[in-house]
């Protein structure tokens, strides 16, 4: 990886074209390579041997993009976790990983620091801000040799985006990496180095880590940076700072874009396209892009476990409400319990294969097997595809509801209640009654504060008036804010506990 996406933008003589954009200043090619150089001598005097594992929790920023590289340089592994974990995810983290070093921010050091009395195979702990690990990066030498690691090597570990029990590592490989950048990133959004990325998403999630760094590094494109929180002023800011020309985005950020104020008056004419991936992308919230600011949106789909998008929509191939079509170098099969693939327009498991398949879940084979067969990965993700070839998301088996004998997706009432102006954001999710049937409730950020009775009756009443009866839910609960997973997702499993309780 460290080869592919980086060493060779210097031997093209791309060194000195602008990689990282932030608010402090760009950074070269040749910038990063001596960064990601240095970074890998200070892990190695450290004591990090090839195949052991490094933990990175930064911010996005340059200082990110050294850590990775310089740990793929030297043939370690990279973890990448949220570095705003809380003290005890950060002690499951080093225990499950049993990472040899870890590399943190000063802002969120003392946590990690806390937590390392409790992880006997981690050795140290850097911290990035800290001026003593400053003075030894100045120290060490520009140049380093890369390792030679072997395409099948284990290089990055993901993380699942499951919302029920704690996160299991995607071992993924450095193929995995190199193939969907050619599959997906030059074959079917068309990367080039006249490109510049903005993600909403940050690094630490795998489909940032494509989309607005290996992917506009692997063309000699540029890829905007910058640690704060995002927010629709952030990301209207920066688009008119940076002028990106494609924007990595979420549904719920989608969301708050188009429902913003000012959203009309923002500049977003250099964007060429933007892309959604995630979360299921209602196409109520599509047409609402594409009416207020005319930009080329493209859904997709893809897991950790597949690495990054395998279904795509394509630049002037759009069809709002679908995941669109499979990427080539992949194929995908929708099929029932029992293997066999069904008819087009039939609901069904989502199998996939391709050269982006992982190595499996670390120190989990059960789960290993379950869902890696042969070529074959099974996501647990449940779609349809039409006569066309266009796949639309049909949610997860283990969300998916039956209510009165009949099928409910969550996502479709999700995407009727945004259709409501009083609604900011919704989850739906299967309650078990006191008799024991399930019934959809609604978890809903009302767009102005105070939200009572009278809008959850007029919420039901609207989907009632727009979907079948049934999908209506049974009750609606007003949130501040949707609870969300390690990697952003609203945990459903937690709003599912709530009315348990």
């Amino acid at each position: 990886m460290a080869e592919y996406f980086l060493d060779a933008r210097i031997r093209e003589g791309r060194g000195e074209r602008p990689a990282l954009l932030t608010e402090s200043g760009t950074l070269t090619y040749r910038d990063v390579h001596t960064l990601a150089n240095r970074f890998g001598h200070v892990l190695t005097g450290a004591g990090v041997e090839p195949e052991q594992r490094v933990l990175i929790a930064l911010p996005d920023g340059p200082e990110f993009v050294g850590a990775l590289f310089g740990t793929l340089k030297i043939g370690a592994a990279v973890v990448m976790v949220n570095p705003h974990l809380k003290l005890d995810a950060i002690e499951y983290f080093y225990g499950y990983t049993r990472a040899r070093l870890a590399v943190v921010h000063r802002d969120t050091a003392a946590a990690f620091r806390a937590a390392a009395g409790r992880a006997p195979h981690l050795k140290r702990v850097l911290v990035v801000g800290d001026p003593a690990l400053e003075a030894e990066l100045a120290r060490v030498p520009e140049a380093l040799d890369t390792f030679p690691s072997h395409r099948d090597d284990p290089a990055i570990w993901l993380f699942s985006g499951g919302t029920t029990g704690q996160p299991k590592a995607v071992v993924q490989s450095h193929r995995s990496f190199a193939n969907t950048t050619e599959c997906y990133a030059k074959g079917v959004i068309g990367y080039t180095e006249r490109d510049v990325t903005l993600s909403v998403p940050k690094l630490f999630f795998g489909y940032a880590t494509g989309s607005n760094l290996l992917f506009p590094f692997a063309v000699g494109g540029a890829a905007v940076l910058f640690p704060e929180p995002c927010t629709a002023e952030v990301i209207f800011a920066k688009l008119a700072r940076f002028r990106p020309t494609i924007l990595i985005n979420v549904p719920t950020m989608i969301n708050h874009m188009v429902s913003h104020g000012d959203a009309r008056r923002q500049n977003v004419s250099r964007l060429r396209l933007c892309t959604s991936a995630g979360e299921a992308l209602p196409v109520e919230l599509h047409e609402r892009w594409k009416a207020i600011f005319g930009v080329e949106l493209l859904d997709g789909l893809g897991t950790a476990e597949m690495w990054h998008i395998f279904i795509s929509n394509r630049p002037g191939a759009v069809r709002p409400g679908t995941l669109g079509q499979v990427v080539p170098g992949f194929e995908v099969s929708v099929r029932d319990d029992d293997g066999r693939a069904v008819p087009p327009g039939e609901i069904g498991a989502l199998w996939v294969r391709g050269d982006s398949r992982a190595i499996g879940y670390w120190q989990q084979m059960e789960k290993t097997k379950e869902a890696f067969r042969g070529e074959w990965y099974v996501s647990g993700d449940l779609v349809r595809c039409d006569a066309d070839g266009y796949f639309t998301y049909c949610g997860r088996a283990d969300d998916l509801l039956k209510v009165g004998g009949k099928w409910l997706s969550p996502q479709e009432v999700e995407g009727c209640l945004l259709r409501h102006p009083g609604v900011k954001e919704a989850a739906v999710v299967g309650v078990v009654t006191s008799d024991g049937l399930i019934k959809p409730h609604a978890f809903v950020v009302a767009s102005e504060r105070g939200a009572g009775a009278e809008l959850a009756e007029q919420l039901k009443t609207f989907v009632r008036e727009r979907l079948e009866p049934y999908k209506a839910p049974r009750e609606i609960v007003f949130l501040d804010a949707l609870p969300r997973t390690h990697l952003g997702k609203v945990d459903r499993g937690r709003l599912q506990k709530s009315r348990r309780a």
